[in-house]
C-alpha cells in the first residue's frame, strides 16, 4: 500500500479560515482540501438545508416533461414507472410511484427481469406498455443510450420522459423529454445526482409547478439518501444536502418499508455507511436474487407488518446472496490461480453458470486480491453478460468504449460498468481489453493508495476535535471520512491480537506529546504485531472512531495500515 499525503494548502488560506471559523488549524486543513475555503462555504457545508437546492428547471428539457406529465394526468392517460433493478432504479422508481399515486390513480410501475430482460430499457416492456394501453413511460435510472428501443416506443405510439444519470452517447434518444445532467447541452449546475437524485428533481419540479413547496417532499429523501449511498456518487454539493436530510428521515421517521429492514436490522440509528452495508444490499438482493419488483413492494408499502413479511423474505434473499457470492469468488480465484501470466494488467473470467446477480459483488471482491481492473462474465441467454470493476484512478468505461468492437453493449461509470457481447467475441475481447489496460494503466496505479488528509500527533485528538470531525458527515466520495497519519507511535505493552484467526490487531498507543494511552483497532492487520511488539517504533495511518464499552464512549483510532518508523 503507498501512502499518499495530500499536498498542503497555502498556509495564509488556512490559517484565515481558521480564524473566521473560530477552528483549529488542523480542521481548516482538512476542510480547504475538501474545497471549502470561505466561512459561506463552510456555512453551507456544516448546515445542510432544503432552501440551498438548485432550480429544477435550470436541467434541460425539464419543462416538456412537467407539461407532459401534466398532460398524460389532464387525458387521463396510463403511465408507466420504468426503472432498473439496482438500488438507485427501485428507489427512484418508489419514489415517483409514491409521489404520484398520491395525486393519481392511473400508473403502474415496471422493474425489468435481471436475467430475461437485462439492464436498461427492454423491448418486452414496451410491448407490455402498448398491450396494456400505457401511453407514456417515465425511465428511470436508464435508457440515455435506448435510441432503438425509444424510437420502436413511438412506433406504438408511447411517449418516453428519461431521467438519467449515466453518460450519454453521441445521440440522444427521441424521447419527449431527456432529463440528464450529463448531457452537453445541460447547464444544471450540479452533475453528480443519482437516479433516484433526477427522480426527485422531476417530482420537484412538478410539485412546485402546481403550487408545493420543495419542503414538503422531504419525506422522500429516505429514498434518494439511500440511492446516493449506494450508487457511490460524490456526497459534495446538492448531494450533500440531500444525503444529509434522507438520513435524518430514515433516523427520525422512515418509510414503513425501510422501518421494516431497520426492525430486522436492529439498529434505530444509521450514517450513510450503515445504509450502503445493511439497508442498500438488501434492497439490492431482491433483484439479483428474485425479482426486483419485491423491492418496490417493500419501499411503497404503508402497512408495517405486510412490510415485515416482504422484509424477512428480501432478507432470505441476502442471506443466499451471501453464500453465492462466498461460493463464486472462490471459484474464480481458482480460475485466476489457473491461468495466471505473468504481468497481467487486467483479470478477465468467465464461467457460464456463475449467478448474474453477484458477479457484480465478485468483480469487487477480486480487486482485494487482484488489485487491477476486473471483469466477471457469466451467461444470460445466448450472450454473455459481465460486470467490470475499477481501481482508483483509472476510468473502466473509457477501457470498454476502446474495446467496443467486441462487445454487444455497454454502460456505466468511471469505476463500475456492465457489459454484453457474443459468446464467440470473449476472447477477442479479453485479450483486447488486456491490451487496453496494459497500454494506459499508469504504473502508480498498480498498487492500492491510501490518501492521507494530514500529520497529527495525539494531544491533537480531543473530545471537541472528534466532534467537529463527525459534522463532516455524512462521508462518501469526495467527502471521504478524513484520514490521518502519526509518527514514531508505540504500543503501552499490551498490544494483541483478537478475534478467530487473530485476524485484529488491538492496542493502545502513546507518542512524545502524550503519556496515557489511547486505544486503536486495526482490522486484518493481526500479522502485523511484530512491527509493535516490544514498545518498537512504528508509524500508523488512522481514522478516528469512537467506541461504546459498558457504556462508556471512548475516541479510539481505526487502522488502516502500519509500518516501521523511519
Amino acid at each position: 500500500m503507498r501512502w499518499t499525503l495530500q499536498q498542503e494548502p497555502d498556509k495564509k488560506l488556512v490559517n484565515t479560515l481558521s480564524e473566521s471559523l473560530g477552528v483549529s488549524t488542523s480542521i481548516a486543513r482538512l476542510l480547504i482540501l475538501r474545497g471549502i475555503a470561505t466561512f459561506e462555504s463552510a456555512k453551507t457545508f456544516f448546515r445542510p438545508d432544503i432552501s440551498m437546492l438548485h432550480d429544477p428547471y435550470l436541467m434541460q428539457d425539464m419543462d416538456k416533461a412537467v407539461a407532459r406529465l401534466e398532460k398524460a394526468i389532464a387525458n387521463e392517460e396510463q403511465i408507466l414507472i420504468y426503472g432498473d433493478y439496482d438500488v438507485d432504479g427501485t428507489t427512484a422508481v418508489s419514489l415517483v410511484y409514491s409521489y404520484l399515486a398520491d395525486i393519481y390513480e392511473n400508473i403502474h410501475y415496471y422493474i425489468p427481469d435481471r436475467y430475461d430482460e437485462g439492464y436498461g430499457v427492454s423491448y418486452k416492456s414496451i410491448d407490455f406498455a402498448s398491450d396494456n394501453d400505457f401511453s407514456l413511460i417515465i425511465a428511470l435510472d436508464c435508457g440515455i443510450k435506448a435510441i432503438d428501443k425509444v424510437a420502436y416506443a413511438n412506433t406504438k405510439n408511447i411517449d418516453y420522459i428519461i431521467c438519467d444519470h449515466h453518460r450519454p452517447g453521441k445521440k440522444l434518444p427521441q424521447a419527449v423529454a431527456v432529463l440528464d445532467q450529463k448531457r452537453p447541452d445541460c447547464n444544471y449546475p450540479y452533475k453528480e445526482l443519482s437516479g433516484c437524485g433526477i427522480g426527485f428533481k422531476f417530482m420537484q419540479a412538478f410539485h412546485e409547478k402546481n403550487g408545493g413547496n420543495v419542503s414538503d417532499l422531504i419525506p422522500l429523501l429516505d429514498l434518494v439518501a439511500t440511492s446516493i449511498g449506494a450508487d457511490i456518487v460524490p456526497i459534495t454539493g446538492e448531494n450533500r444536502v440531500l444525503a444529509a436530510l434522507g438520513l435524518q428521515v430514515i433516523n427520525a421517521s422512515p418509510r414503513v418499508g425501510i422501518h421494516a429492514l431497520m426492525h430486522l436490522i436492529k439498529r434505530k440509528q444509521f450514517t450513510i455507511t450503515d445504509v450502503v452495508f445493511t439497508i442498500a444490499p438488501r434492497i439490492n438482493a431482491a433483484g439479483r436474487i428474485k425479482h426486483g419488483k419485491f423491492a418496490v413492494e417493500l419501499l411503497i408499502e404503508n402497512d408495517f407488518d405486510t412490510a415485515l413479511a416482504f422484509a424477512q423474505e428480501i432478507e432470505l434473499n441476502n442471506a443466499n446472496r451471501k453464500d453465492l457470492d462466498k461460493q463464486i469468488t472462490a471459484e474464480a480465484l481458482q480460475q485466476i490461480e489457473a491461468n495466471e501470466e505473468e504481468n497481467n494488467a487486467s483479470t478477465v473470467v468467465y464461467q457460464e453458470k456463475w449467478h448474474k446477480g453477484v458477479i457484480g459483488i465478485v468483480a469487487s471482491r477480486l480487486i482485494e486480491t487482484y488489485y487491477r481492473p476486473t471483469v466477471v462474465f457469466t451467461k444470460n441467454n445466448d450472450k454473455l453478460a459481465a460486470s467490470v470493476r475499477s481501481v482508483r484512478g483509472f476510468d473502466v468505461y473509457d477501457a470498454l468504449a476502446a474495446c467496443s468492437e467486441h462487445i454487444d453493449q455497454f454502460g456505466g461509470h468511471k469505476y463500475a460498468a456492465g457489459l454484453t457481447l457474443l459468446p464467440e467475441k470473449y476472447e477477442n475481447f479479453k485479450n483486447a481489453f488486456e491490451k487496453v489496460v496494459k497500454n494506459t494503466l499508469p504504473e502508480e496505479l498498480k498498487s492500492r493508495e491510501q490518501r492521507i488528509d494530514a500529520v497529527i500527533t495525539l494531544d491533537d485528538i480531543s473530545p471537541k476535535y472528534w466532534r467537529i470531525i463527525k459534522q463532516f458527515a455524512p462521508f462518501g466520495p469526495k467527502n471521504m471520512k478524513p484520514v490521518f497519519v502519526a509518527y514514531n507511535l508505540q504500543d503501552t505493552g499490551y498490544g494483541k491480537t483478537v478475534g478467530t484467526d487473530d485476524l485484529h490487531l488491538k492496542i493502545k498507543v502513546i507518542d512524545k506529546t502524550i503519556a496515557y494511552g489511547i486505544d486503536a483497532i486495526g482490522f486484518n492487520l493481526g500479522h502485523k504485531i511484530a512491527l509493535i511488539k516490544n514498545k518498537k517504533y512504528f508509524d500508523a495511518v488512522f481514522q478516528l472512531d469512537e467506541n461504546t464499552w459498558q457504556g462508556r464512549t471512548s475516541i479510539q483510532l481505526k487502522l488502516i495500515d502500519i509500518r516501521e518508523a523511519n
